[in-house]
């Protein structure tokens, strides 16, 4: 079987477990089209009830979809949303798994990218995601450092982390990412201070071109600094408004077959970096609703939760939690 064949088959049986009386909403993008299509006749072993839906590219990660294609994800049992953009942190979204949908979102996904990330042993990347999950849960404080510049710090207190799911959406109202392999949590509003380096990537943007430095106050984005990337980053804020600078998630990768290739959807949860988001935070606990929502990549970070370090260099170093 090929390679892509077998991935995509594995989403349908394995990650979403498709059912043949179950309506299956695939929506994608021009972008997307031929992927789509891939999805659209592998689905066809699995259900007979099929929708195969074409959205304009969206302008960035978090921008609602089309009112028509919003309805029919409230339609379906499963939707697997294969666009250029994140609907992750939608209302669309969140209305669908509102109502028992099931849903992959994976923005920007390509056929490398799924022929590499997910094949993944699950179990050791669950075991992985719950123990930083656990460990989050019972944390207050949350301080990232790297080589690189890093040093913020923001409170967690009274929030809880989500990925446990680890790529697994079988339970009604069940929603991830595919590729899978993070833990996140929404830090507490207002509460970031300090700097962080983005020397990954950023989502929407890519690699870039040099260490993006941003400073935080009050929790928010304060000041950008770096080349084209930074530049880039500060026109997408300015275009969505203030509550974009949020500091809206903070996330540990565990996904130990993804590779950092600038695309976010699988640079997110590699193995050894954090990443931290900007925007929305609406649909993992969090209070600020802004259409964007921007991850920047933070290679090797050591990470400490209170005064116990979690990860050191992009190491995992685990305690009893």
């Amino acid at each position: 079987m090929h390679q892509l064949e077998k991935a995509v088959e594995g989403i349908f049986g394995i990650n979403l477990a498709l059912k043949e009386n179950e309506k299956l909403l695939i929506l994608t993008d021009e972008n997307k089209r031929e992927l789509g299509r891939v999805f659209h006749n592998i689905a066809k072993r699995f259900t007979g009830s099929i929708d195969l839906v074409e959205i304009p590219v969206g302008k960035v990660h978090g921008e609602e979809p089309p009112y028509d294609a919003a309805e029919r994800m409230l339609g379906c049992d499963v939707g697997v949303l294969l666009t250029t953009k994140s609907l992750s942190h939608t209302t669309a979204r969140k209305r669908a798994c509102g109502r028992g949908a099931r849903i992959a979102t994976m923005p920007n996904a390509t056929e490398d990218m799924l022929k590499r990330a997910l094949n993944v042993d699950y179990k050791e990347m669950h075991e992985r995601i719950a123990r930083i999950s656990d460990i989050l849960d019972l944390g207050d404080e949350v301080r990232i450092l790297s080589r690189s510049g890093t040093d913020i710090r923001f409170s967690i207190r009274g929030r809880k982390a989500h990925g446990r799911t680890s790529g697994i959406f079988v339970e009604k109202g069940k929603y991830g990412n595919l590729p899978d392999g993070e833990s996140f949590i929404a830090p507490v509003e207002g509460s970031a201070e300090g700097v962080f380096i983005i020397d990954g990537s950023i989502g929407g943007i890519g690699h870039v071109d040099r260490p993006v430095r941003v400073s935080v106050n009050g929790g928010y984005a304060e000041r950008i600094e770096g080349g084209k990337a930074a530049e880039r980053l500060k026109e997408l804020l300015a275009e969505a408004g203030k509550e974009a600078g949020n500091i809206a998630e903070f996330g540990i990768g565990a996904n130990d077959k993804a590779v950092i290739t600038g695309n976010m959807l699988e640079d997110e949860k590699v193995l050894g970096t954090s990443h931290i988001a900007l925007g929305n935070n609406t649909g993992f606990g969090g209070k600020v609703d802004v259409g964007l929502h921007i991850d920047g990549l933070i290679k090797k970070p050591t990470i400490l939760i209170g005064d116990k370090e979690i990860m050191r260099e992009g190491r995992l170093v685990f305690f009893d939690a």
